[in-house]
């Protein structure tokens, strides 16, 4: 018997991390779906062990996880590998369980594994993605347009938006190459559109800032509306920081020229996401000047959503 999706009841289960959030709630969204969510927190010893200590027990969490259970269970992060297992035993069996990005164990544990293509695991319930799932699409991006027009429709032509990151594990960029940053883009024509994101640094800003100089741009403060989608939406070209996968699928996801801005650091992970994206003719270095290219856009939370349909209904 084949089941409705949409009359599917649908966890999301997290660690509160927007970014992981937001990869589960596409997946949900391209399946039709309005899914409970639920962010985890673990106790001792499992929040220093997992996702490999396991016999998880209701004791495990700080959040309590309790029934009826869902039918579809969507989880990423590290720490909902553990509230992934604990909900499928719990359930006995009976909850489909998909976990996002690499659960660093045996996929056996899901239904369904889905990691972007620089992740290493796979298997015969491993569906490898281009890169993150993520909530672009044609739609959203139509009302998003339509949204922040009022911001956006006077700035001349064309349009460009500028995603920076920060410092981070695998990456670190310095002041002095924010501000040769700032420096590049205040030679380009056309609307500088800028936001930053919660690693960007006070000082990092400050020093895109100064190499700006009084060229006229956008740079969102935080305050109102975030006009992230929006600026996708009225982007003709988007920079983004190399340190962001996230913010790097979600412009590969517009179909729009992507330029990554280099930083200091690198892992092997992170270089073969890179590769990938230039072997696809989706992402090239920015060097100081833009010019015009199309692509297949990527639609990673469709492609899980087709995958999960397909397995639930074979």
């Amino acid at each position: 018997m084949n089941v409705n999706p949409k009359s599917l009841h649908c966890w999301i289960v997290t660690e509160g991390m927007a970014g992981t959030e937001n990869q589960c709630l596409g997946v949900a969204e391209q399946l039709g779906l309005e899914p409970e969510v639920k962010r985890v927190k673990l106790r001792q010893p499992w929040r220093f062990f997992t996702p490999y200590v396991g016999f998880e027990m209701a004791c495990s969490f700080d959040t309590p996880l309790t029934g009826p259970w869902p039918d579809l269970l969507i989880a990423s992060g590290r720490k909902s590998v553990a509230a992934a297992r604990y909900i499928k035993r719990k359930s006995g069996g009976k909850t489909f369980t998909v976990q996002l990005q690499d659960p660093r164990i045996d996929p056996k544990n899901f239904d369904l594994v889905a990691v972007p293509a620089h992740d290493p695991t796979r298997g015969p319930n491993v569906l490898v993605t281009n890169a993150a799932p993520n909530r672009i699409t044609n739609y959203g991006l139509t009302r998003a347009r339509n949204d922040f027009a009022p911001l956006f429709a006077m700035m001349p032509s064309p349009h460009i938006a500028v995603l920076i990151g920060g410092n981070s594990k695998a990456h670190t960029i310095t002041e002095y190459a924010m501000e040769k940053l700032g420096a590049q883009l205040a030679q380009l024509k056309g609307s500088l559109i800028i936001t930053a994101s919660r690693r960007t640094t006070e000082s990092q800003r400050s020093a895109l800032l100064k190499g700006l100089g009084d060229h006229p741009h956008f740079f969102w403060n935080g305050e109102g509306a975030n006009p992230y989608m929006g600026m996708l939406a009225w982007a003709d070209a988007i920079l983004v920081t190399a340190d962001s996968v996230s913010m790097l699928s979600d412009a590969a996801t517009t179909g729009k020229p992507v330029y990554m801005i280099e930083m200091e650091g690198g892992t092997k992970r992170f270089d073969k996401f890179h590769q990938n994206l230039r072997d696809q003719g989706i992402i090239r270095p920015f060097e100081g000047k833009l010019e015009n290219w199309g692509y297949p856009p990527l639609n990673d939370a469709a492609l899980v959503a087709s995958e999960i349909l397909r397995r639930i209904n074979p």
